[in-house]
């Protein structure tokens, strides 16, 4: 166990479209914590703790760590519904009581995914109250969760991003959207203008760029260091969307780790990953998701700063394969960020 550290919050939930990963996410990362033996408790970040009348700090002493059994349904969340849970009606998306249990906790586990999660803005929060929290701080988990500016940063760097077009075949990407959700690949000029017209549905910025085919390629990066590049090939509908991501058989997609790529393939995806890492002031732990063309080119797609976190996602996938199992990885990324938040403060 990590000297000092005892009391985990594990936040998720929220508002995001990303909400029931989220959840699934931090569920996962709570029942692993208690099992290595810490007193790690999930907490809705957005439902909070509105019908607990007793003392906050006895929480850390729920059996159960106050996780209930999720799965990812194949819908999106309905948001009105979630709101709806909440009887303290308010335009804040923190719930009662979560900074309270957040400053008596040795450490803050973040595992929300989208919106107030992976953008900057709970991080910020954490540190205007010195709070400790895993991932990286706030300036690089708002310029990664901008797909757009990430993009220009990337360019900058002499990364290949796929060129901003406009016609089809494309793919055109909300700038804040994750989880596939708010991407939309186009093979024709009507799908393209199915998908422009209803962009005020998204209340988001979007672009659209050239699509580029090939093998899907993505790398973990831990402590600024890649793990093994995984392979993802798409269900047979062909779409990796929402569903395919998080769905087994074959609605789900085949992940293949290590990746089948040349010894140099394998070094030279890993070595750009890195970069994009560091480029972007990432710290601690981070995804980048490519295409390799016909040519042996990767192209990098996007930057996840908060990636899925559940035992079967593509983060543990990779590490368990050079031997670090999922309640270590998790320990880790906990032991990683609480040194990262030191040299913040020093900073």
């Amino acid at each position: 166990m990590i000297k000092g550290v005892n009391k985990i919050v594990v936040l998720g939930g929220g508002v995001s479209t990303e909400r029931q990963v989220s959840v699934l996410t931090s569920v996962s990362v709570c029942k692993a914590l208690r099992n290595l033996g810490y007193k790690a408790i999930f907490v809705d970040l957005y439902l909070g703790l509105e019908n607990y009348v007793g003392e906050l700090q006895q929480l850390f002493d729920d059996e159960n760590g106050l996780c209930d059994d999720v799965k990812v349904e194949k819908t999106l969340p309905n948001m009105e519904e979630i709101k709806s849970y909440r009887t303290l009606k308010s335009n804040s998306r923190i719930g009662k009581n979560v900074i309270e249990i957040c400053k008596l906790a040795d450490c803050v586990f973040i595992g929300l995914h989208g919106i107030d999660g992976e953008d900057g803005k709970i991080q910020a929060c954490l540190d205007l109250y010195g709070i400790p929290y895993t991932g990286t701080s706030i300036l690089g988990s708002a310029l990664a969760t901008d797909k757009f500016m990430a993009k220009q940063i990337m360019l900058a760097n002499n990364i290949l991003v796929a060129p901003i077009v406009a016609h089809a075949p494309c793919v055109v990407k909300f700038v804040h959207g994750g989880s596939s959700i708010g991407t939309f690949i186009c093979n024709t000029e009507e799908e393209l203008s199915k998908i422009i017209n209803k962009k005020d549905k998204f209340d988001d910025d979007f672009f659209v760029e050239e699509k580029i085919s090939g093998t899907e390629i993505t790398v973990p990066v831990l402590d600024g260091k890649a793990l093994l590049p995984i392979e993802i090939i798409p269900p047979k509908s062909g779409k990796f969307d929402y569903i395919a991501k998080y769905q087994s058989g074959e609605q789900g997609a085949i992940e293949i780790c290590p990746a089948r790529l040349s010894k140099n393939k394998m070094e030279e995806v890993q070595r750009i990953a890195e970069r994009i890492h560091k480029a972007l002031k990432l710290s601690v732990y981070s995804r980048a998701d490519f295409i390799m063309d016909n040519n042996g080119l990767f192209w990098c797609l996007e930057v996840n700063t908060l990636p899925g976190m559940t035992p079967n996602s593509l983060i543990p996938k990779s590490a368990r394969a050079v031997g670090i199992d999922y309640p270590h990885l998790c320990e880790q990324i906990i032991e990683l960020s609480l040194k990262e938040r030191l040299k913040d403060m020093k900073s």
